[in-house]
This record gives C-alpha cells, structure tokens and sequence, in this order.
C-alpha cells in the first residue's frame, strides 16, 4: 500500500502509528500529490493505493482516472473531509473501491484496509478459478506441476473426482487415413467410443495433449481392472478403433501407481513406452515388406530372448546368444537389410520390456538410436552375435544400477537447490542442466526416488528457509519473500499458507508471547483529519 496526501503530519502519522508488518502490509511509502505519485506507482506497483482528493498540480480524482485507466488491479480508497455528493459520485464513477470521510482513525483505516485486502484474495481466487480448468489440472497433474493439496482443492472446485487407489497413463497417438477428416472430430469419436468400451470398475479422465494425441487417465480402486482394460486397450479394443475410423493408433502405457504424484511418472513412462511402439510398428512394417521382396524366412524367437534378459546372467550368455543367434548364419549382412530390422525389432521390445522391468538410466531415445547405429555396422554373423551379448550387458547394468544408481543425481539436485534456493530463476530446466541430465528423466527419476517432484521439493525448501527467517529475524515479509527466492510477496504468502495453513503473519507469532508495542498505539492514537 501507498499513501499520497499533500500533508506531511497525516503521511507520518500513516506511517508511524501502526505495525503494517504485524498486520499484514508492506508501506511502500507516499507522496505528497497525484503528480509526484505517478512515477512511485509505477515503480513500485501497489496493491492497494490511499489518496486525497483536495491536493496541488494533481488532485486525488485525476490521479485515481489515471490508475484506473493504466492500472486498473490497483486498488484504491480515497479519504477526504469533503462529503459533497458530487465527490462521492465520481469516485463511484471512476471505480474506487473506498470512500472514507475524515476525520479517520487508525482503527477504521485498518478495518477498510483489511476489506479491500480481503476482496483482492478473493479476486485472485476467483481468477484462479477460471484459469483451473480440467484440463489444465490434468495436464498439470502429468506434467508434475501440481501438488496432491492443490490437486484435490482444484479437482473439488472443478467437481471432478479425482481419489482412487490406482492410476494408470494411456496416450494415445491417433493418426487418420482420411485427410479430409477433422481432428477434432475424431479425438470426439475416439473418446466417444473408448467411454462406452470402457469397464464399469475403471474411469476414463481424458484431455487432448496434442494435434494427434490423447492421454487418459484410468483410475480404479482395482489393479486387477486396469490391468484387465489396458489388456482390451492393446488388443480388441485398438484394432476397432483402427477399422471403425479408418486410423492407425499407437498406445503409450504406464505404470500403476497408487499415489496422486506417481500420476507424472506413469505419464513419463507412458511417453517412452509411445515412442518405442512407434518406432516398433515402424520397423516391423519395413521387415514384412523386405520379407516379401527377398523372400526371406527366418524367425527369431523373441520372447525366448526377453526371458532371458529376465532371469539370465553373464555366465550362460555366449552359449544362450550362439544358439538363440543360429537361425541368422544364413544372412548376407553385406547385401539385405532384413537382419538390420529383425536385430531393431528385437532391441526394440527388449527396451520396452527393461522398462517395464527396472528404471533405464538414459533416454530411450538417445539409447535406442546409438545402438541402431551400432546394428548398420555389423558386417557378419560374428558380430551379430557380438552386438546380442552387448545389448544383454547394457540392460543388465541397467538391472543393476537401478537400486541406488540416482542417489548421486539425487544429492547434487538437493546441493543445487540448497544453494540457489534464493534465485527466482531457478526451474527444472536450470537444475537439469547443472545435473547434465534432461529433464523428463530427472523429473521422472526424482520422483520415483523422492516421493515428491521437483517444484514440490524447491518450494519446501524455499518455505522451510521462510519459516526460519519469520522465527529469527525481524525482517519483513517481502524481505523474506525476496530472500527465498519469490519477488512477489503476495504470490509468497498464498504458498506459505497453501503448505504451513498459516500466513507468515501468524506463523511468526505462533508461540510467541509478546511484550512489545501493540499493532496500534492505542495511548495515542491518531486522527487523520
């Protein structure tokens, strides 16, 4: 709040007669017209503007045409000893918030303060209201936006029910034959169609992700009946859907989970697992039509290969991949293709199946693609063999590695964020970067590790600095704002009270037996004529 009046006496006796920080204000300071005021406003953008009406160069009505049309969130009370009529009309014209008639106390300032600080929280509640939609709550439930808290209050605003003992991810990739059919309208019949497939004991929470992509939330109070519908997904339920609307659609999976923030987990997974189906059916395309130009018949038995990625270990390896690799001998690697996608499609399920199994260490894609590369380069059979025993090492280690593998990534984000908590800047994006990982995979590996995301964890930190500050220092709430890392001390508020469920007003007087000076001298108390 700031105050501009063209006498001194009533701005010192504004500024000095009450606690504004014990109250819940920032005095940004005042002015002794609308003139001088103007630069000060902008500057430093008030909530909540009080003026006088009777002042020189600019008076309090020309000052509040001016906020308003520039500034229009401001708030403003204007205080005059003048009761005409024709001044309250135009104040009302104008749209301030207040009128208030001198003489006024401190106490009456304060109760007026407080009910215009009270419509400006329900404004941004409202605000907040508006811009949360379904959607948005979704896509920030798998984007690890959103804490389980503010999940749930939104969820119950939007009255979407959002509790379930499982979650499940499905992204659905849908790409029309029909080049003359709308996107739109297809998303709508797909959706249509997968709710009225859909079992009575799972809940379809959908929104449109992309031109081309649905995700969908399933949530039951049965694993069995998820696991049971992605079952139908996979099979009866994805082929109709490709006959009945002429489409090819690609399935992402994820994970169940039972936790509101296992939800961005199973979406990180669900799009890995997207990625790998695509390039699957890609390579199995381009198999079928080498198989028929060079008449090609051999088959490897994959699921003999993925179950020995399961339970085999480095001592049974050569002689499991010699015999696994026999059907191969009889490839010219030199002059067909046809082993290049039979050793991709392998690779391929064998990456979906480690995922499924343990948590892979890098991106799918940077893997994937590094190991295609190596696949152009096998010449002969000998190698062929090679390259098997290689792929079975590299997901081992994985195997491995997947217990305790991240807590050095782990320890060196929580370093990062102990050290830069007090840089507004800070975002997944920077740490992923300190850290040399991408985001997506820190995002999903720190959750899996922690139980919480990552913006979860900064602004625990950030509040838990707060709270520290508040108790031993007697610093003001914007200070402390600025200190862990928020400049806008109103935003800082909400998030203290959203995660402590106390201002930082009553948090810093929780406990605390006080023998200093009251909020208002009550000995002394002012009025403002």
């Amino acid at each position: 709040m700031m105050i501009v009046d063209d006498e001194i006496g009533i701005r010192e006796n504004i500024r000095s007669s009450v606690n504004w920080e014990k109250e819940g204000f920032h005095y940004c300071g005042d002015a002794p017209d609308g003139e001088i005021a103007l630069p000060l406003i902008e500057e430093w953008a008030p909530d909540i503007l009080i003026t006088d009406i009777k002042m020189p160069f600019m008076n309090g009505l020309e000052l509040a045409s001016i906020v308003r049309a520039q500034k229009p969130e401001i708030k403003i009370i204007i205080m005059s000893g003048h009761d005409e009529f024709s001044y309250a009309q135009e104040a009302i014209r104008l749209g301030v918030t207040e009128y208030c008639l001198k003489p006024v106390s401190a106490a009456e300032l304060l109760q007026t303060l407080h009910q215009v600080s009270q419509k400006i929280d329900e404004e941004e509640q409202r605000m907040t209201n508006r811009t949360m939609t379904r959607e948005k709550l979704l896509a920030d439930l798998c984007g690890g936006l959103i804490g389980t808290t503010d999940a749930l209050d939104s969820a119950k605003k939007l009255s979407l029910p959002l509790s379930a003992k499982f979650y499940t991810i499905v992204i659905v990739d849908i790409r029309s034959q029909d080049e003359a059919l709308h996107s739109e309208l297809l998303f709508n019949n797909t959706l249509h169609f997968l709710e009225e497939n859909v079992s009575i004991h799972v809940e379809l929470l959908p929104y449109i992700r992309s031109r081309t992509e649905l995700v969908l939330l399933l949530k039951s109070s049965s694993e069995d009946r998820i696991t049971a519908y992605l079952e139908q997904l996979r099979g009866p339920i994805r082929l109709e859907l490709e006959q009945q609307f002429n489409c090819s659609v690609t399935l992402g999976i994820g994970s169940r989970q039972e936790r509101l923030q296992g939800i961005h987990i199973s979406y990180l997974e669900a799009d890995e697992d997207k990625y790998i189906t695509r390039l699957t059916q890609q390579n199995k395309a381009a198999l079928r039509e080498i198989h028929l130009d060079e008449r090609m018949n051999i088959l490897l038995d994959r699921s003999r290969f993925l179950e020995f990625l399961k339970i085999g270990d480095a001592h049974q390896r050569d002689s499991f991949v010699q015999e696994f690799a026999a059907p191969l001998e009889s490839i010219d690697w030199k002059s067909s293709s046809y082993g290049f996608y039979l050793l991709n499609d392998l690779t391929l399920e064998s990456f979906r199946l480690a995922n499924q199994l343990f948590r892979m260490g890098a991106d799918p894609d940077e893997n994937i693609r590094s190991l295609q590369h190596n696949i152009q380069g096998i010449t002969s059979w000998e190698a062929c063999t090679r390259y098997l025993c290689s792929l079975l090492n590299l997901l081992w280690q994985r195997r491995t590695a997947s217990s305790g593998k991240y807590s050095d990534v782990i320890d060196q984000v929580k370093a990062y964020v102990s050290e830069q908590y007090n840089n507004e800047q800070v975002s997944l994006k920077t740490i992923s970067a300190h850290v040399r990982v991408s985001p997506s995979h820190l995002s999903k590996i720190f959750s899996q590790e922690t139980g919480q995301t990552i913006t979860e964890y900064l602004t625990q930190v950030r509040i838990g600095k707060a709270k520290e500050l508040l108790k031993t220092t007697s610093n003001k709430t914007f200070e402390i704002a600025f200190k862990v890392g928020y400049n806008d001390p109103h935003y800082f508020s909400n998030i203290f009270k959203k995660t402590t469920g106390s201002t930082p007003k009553e948090y810093r007087t929780q406990g605390v037996v006080t023998s200093g000076e009251p909020s208002i001298d009550m000995r002394k108390e002012p009025m403002y004529e």
